[in-house]
């Protein structure tokens, strides 16, 4: 790595290909890359609350808002008023959004894919654990922010 050069930039620079990436490959579906994580994350855990989604995938609450309008707008997901808490929201896939799974999951998969081209088994395992690290050093101190 060169003197001038910081991980950071490498991170930033990873995060705008795989944003363009999937943008890219989800533009048939009406939605953006800023809708596809909060899929994701529901093709794991459905019909979770809205502030859980924003912690989740660490986004503040007015992304997760217009994320999530965008893919009710869409039909692919839909909001139910949170019986524990009547002023929060459940957020549920529709049919329509399961039906997306497959294809989400392979998009995903692809950008990991390019993601790792070159990497050994545990190269890899070494990557996902320096990025968990890196994730956690972050965290601790986000949290107090």
């Amino acid at each position: 790595m060169c003197n001038n050069d910081f991980s950071g930039k490498f991170i930033s620079y990873l995060h705008r290909y795989g944003q363009i990436y999937i943008d890219k490959k989800i533009e048939p579906y009406g939605i953006g890359s800023g809708q596809f994580s909060f899929l994701m994350r529901l093709y794991h855990e459905d019909g979770v609350n809205q502030e859980y989604l924003s912690n989740y995938l660490k986004m503040d609450k007015a992304t997760t808002t217009r994320a999530l309008k965008k893919l009710v707008d869409k039909g692919y997901v839909f909001k139910k008023i949170d019986e524990g808490d009547r002023r929060s929201y459940m957020i549920f896939l529709t049919d329509k959004g399961k039906k997306l799974e497959p294809d989400m999951k392979k998009i995903a998969s692809e950008w990991e894919d390019i993601l790792l081209s070159g990497f050994d088994k545990s190269q890899r395992k070494d990557i996902m654990n320096s990025l968990e690290m890196m994730f956690k050093n972050v965290s601790e101190i986000m949290q107090d922010k």
